[in-house]
């Protein structure tokens, strides 16, 4: 056994400086190499040298039919290279602090939607929600029905689609129609907007019912601000809070990294009737989009962000909720007009409560004055028990 002073001096730690790697944009972790121990550049290493001290000659790539094997270290490179992208995707960069007084609050926010004509929550409990979209009953999974359902298991057989798979938010599977065979969409109408509903394999149907209430809240601020509001709709998916602000007064950008998404809302217009509104279908990487529009000096009186936990750009580009969302509200605020009317945040992540994006904002919003509000979206059941389902986490500045 070494003595404890060879033993501290074998087992030195290496230091790190966190400031200087994000500096550098540079990964927070070491390699697969340097965590082996790859010896530094100038030391010579055993297994690369025989007995002798002579430098150990490497074996010849074993050649394979149909391969090429003098393009091996040229893979080997480009790997290197995907890797290393992929690593550096993912270093989060914090945004800077800037100075002001930070606006008023109110927290915690409670934001309810109790459901209309179009749509209805009808009941949940045991990892379930049963919901009303139109004419169609739908069962899909609910990670956070932990109680027991409420009405009877005859209310829940009525479903005319069931949704099996991966209960997780992002998980595929596959729909099942027990009362017979129903098309991939069919139409919908919510604040008095047409659109599609549509059974996609993510269980999601083209629409968020929780978000009403941010859609009710634009709607009436564009209304009451009169002429035409300037309004940029992020992680806009299917459009409907974009014909929801157009049918409002608002000329409209909808930006979204999906291409079937933007055919999925170009067909949500035509149905509702609005191809004469200002709206303007962007598919393209939010971050890149909202990055041009800050150079250009483009401004909005509202700003809408749905960001998902993960996703990916028309170009491959990745997007980290927790990595993105600091620098993402930061350029929002510079995005915003003098006499901006607010910005909307909405995040689906169970890694964060509600003051993790409260104090976010508070922190963005520093010296513009205007109220910060936080909390849950949450949807109302319909039956007797009246339970109230958690859906998503929100923050809400307002001038």
């Amino acid at each position: 056994m070494p003595s404890p002073k060879r033993f501290a001096k074998s087992r030195r730690p290496a230091i790190w400086s966190i400031d200087d790697a994000l500096l550098r944009n540079k990964p927070l972790v070491k390699s697969k190499k340097q965590a082996r121990g790859t010896r530094p550049a100038g030391r010579p290493d055993a297994r690369k040298t025989q007995s002798d001290g002579r430098p150990r000659l490497d074996k010849p790539a074993r050649e394979q039919p149909g391969r090429d094997v003098g393009a091996a270290p040229e893979r080997q490179a480009r790997r290197r290279e995907e890797k290393w992208e992929k690593a550096s995707s993912s270093v989060q960069v914090f945004m800077p602090a800037r100075a002001g007084e930070r606006p008023r609050e109110a927290v915690p926010a409670i934001l309810e939607t109790s459901g209309e004509d179009g749509y209805r929550l009808l009941d949940t409990g045991a990892g379930l929600k049963l919901e009303q979209y139109g004419d169609i009953r739908v069962v899909r999974p609910e990670a956070q029905a932990l109680w027991p359902r409420s009405l009877a298991e005859g209310e829940w057989e009525r479903a005319d689609a069931v949704f099996t798979g991966d209960a997780d938010e992002d998980g595929a599977g596959r729909w099942r129609f027990p009362r017979g065979g129903l098309g991939e969409t069919w139409p919908l109408r919510l604040l008095d907007i047409d659109f599609y509903g549509r059974f996609t394999a993510y269980r999601h149907v083209g629409v968020f019912p929780e978000q009403l209430v941010h859609w009710s809240w634009a709607a009436e601020r564009i209304r009451a601000r009169g002429g035409r509001p300037r309004v940029l709709n992020l992680f806009g998916y299917t459009g409907v809070a974009s014909l929801v602000a157009a049918s409002a007064g608002a000329e409209v950008t909808h930006v979204d990294a999906s291409k079937k998404a933007i055919g999925w809302g170009r067909e949500n217009q035509a149905l509702a009737g609005m191809d004469d509104r200002p709206i303007r279908w962007i598919c393209d990487d939010a971050m890149k989009f909202i990055e041009r529009e800050q150079r250009r000096g483009n401004r909005y009186d509202i700003i809408l962000a749905d960001p998902p936990r993960f996703g990916r750009g028309p170009e491959g580009e990745i997007w980290q909720l927790f990595d993105h969302l600091p620098r993402m509200l930061d350029i929002s605020r510079d995005l915003l007009a003098e006499d901006a009317i607010g910005l909307v945040l909405t995040a689906y992540s169970i890694r964060a409560s509600f003051y993790s994006i409260h104090e976010l904002m508070m922190e963005t919003m520093r010296g513009r004055g205007g109220l910060v509000e936080s909390g849950e979206l949450i949807i109302r059941e319909s039956s007797a028990a009246r339970r109230a389902l958690s859906t998503s986490l929100f923050s809400r500045w307002t001038q």
